[in-house]
């Protein structure tokens, strides 16, 4: 290993939970929002007592990390450089995300985020074999 350099200073971090990449899609509204957050609240992926998948997040007193994605709605269907058209544009996508961030928060979740639009360096560290995608359009 070289030198790296010094590391980032930490500005939000959690303890067990989630990390949401949250990605909003160009026709994304309200009703999107709180389907996301209702599946997301009400998943069973924390372990029980005998070790079974069957805890919401909200059971184990879990915390969230929410980091607005926007390279989710990647198309790349075509050529070698990807097409964000499928995006919502900055505006509306940082109002959907920051609803979506209220919302986790009126389910008493405590969250964190990221600095919508930035240029972040995040880490995860991935406790387990779970890692889900979630798309409102997925019905």
């Amino acid at each position: 290993m070289g030198d790296e350099g010094p590391r980032p200073e930490v500005e939000r971090a959690i303890e067990t939970g989630y990390m949401v990449l949250l990605g909003v899609a160009l026709d994304d509204d309200e009703t999107d929002a709180e389907r996301i957050v209702d599946k997301v609240v009400g998943l069973r992926v924390f372990d029980d007592d005998h070790g079974k998948m069957n805890l919401s997040i909200g059971q184990i007193g879990g915390q969230m990390l929410v980091v607005s994605q926007f390279t989710l709605l990647a198309d790349t269907r075509k050529g070698r450089r990807p097409s964000f058209s499928n995006a919502a544009p900055p505006e509306r996508g940082k109002a959907l995300y920051e609803y979506v961030v209220d919302r986790f928060r009126l389910h008493g979740i405590t969250v964190e985020t990221g600095e919508f639009g930035a240029h972040m360096q995040v880490e995860l560290v991935n406790d387990g074999p779970v890692t889900i995608v979630l798309d409102t359009r997925d019905r």
